[in-house]
C-alpha cells in the first residue's frame, strides 16, 4: 500500500516486486526502477512548451506525467496543465483504490477474471474522457457499464469478453 502511495507507477512497482523476488540487491532494484524512469524525459520534453504555468506548478503537475495523461494532454484543445491534472489525478485515485482492492481481495481466486479485465475497462474509460461529442461520451460509458455487467455475470470471459461487449456496443448503439 505505502508503495502505490508513493510510486505511482505500475512498470516501476512490478519491476521492484520482480526483482526484490530474484533477490537483487538495493542497487540493482533502484537502477531497474530508474531506468523505467527515464521515459518521463521525453514525455516531459514534448509537452513543456505547451504548459503555460509556472514552474512550482509545472512541477505538481509533473507526478500527473503518464503515458496515458501526456497522450491525453497532446490531443485535448484544454491546457495541458488541466489535463495532467485531472486524467492524471483520476488515474491515481484508481491506482490507489485497485491496490486497496488488490490487498484486500488479493486471496480470492473468484476475483481473478475481473482483474484481468481492468484495463480493458480503464481504456473504455479513457475513451470517454477523450470523446468530442457527447453521443460518444455515451457510447463509452455504456460500452464500459456493459463490459462491468458482463464480468459480474459471467467472470470467466475475462478481458476479450470485455473487449468484445466493447466493439459490439461501439458498433450497434446509433450515433445520434
Amino acid at each position: 500500500m505505502i508503495s502505490s502511495l508513493i510510486v505511482f507507477s505500475g512498470a516501476a512497482q512490478f519491476t521492484m516486486v520482480a526483482l526484490l523476488a530474484a533477490g537483487a540487491a538495493p542497487a540493482g532494484v533502484l537502477a531497474g526502477v530508474a531506468t523505467l524512469a527515464l521515459r518521463h524525459l521525453p514525455l516531459g520534453a514534448v509537452l513543456q512548451p505547451k504548459l503555460t504555468v509556472d514552474r512550482r506548478r509545472r512541477a505538481l503537475v509533473s507526478w500527473f506525467l503518464l503515458d496515458e495523461t501526456t497522450g491525453l494532454a497532446l490531443t485535448r484543445d484544454e491546457p495541458v496543465e488541466r489535463t495532467l491534472a485531472t486524467s492524471g489525478g483520476l488515474a491515481y485515485l484508481a491506482w490507489v483504490l485497485g491496490t486497496i482492492g488488490g490487498v484486500a481481495g488479493g486471496s480470492l481466486a473468484s476475483v481473478e477474471p475481473l482483474a484481468d479485465a481492468l484495463f480493458p475497462v480503464l481504456f473504455i474509460g479513457l475513451a470517454a474522457l477523450t470523446a468530442t461529442r457527447r453521443s460518444d461520451s455515451g457510447r463509452a460509458v455504456l460500452a464500459g457499464g456493459a463490459c462491468l455487467a458482463l464480468l459480474l455475470v459471467w467472470p470467466g470471459a475475462g478481458a476479450l469478453g470485455a473487449i468484445a461487449v466493447a466493439i459490439g456496443v461501439a458498433a450497434v448503439v446509433p450515433a445520434p
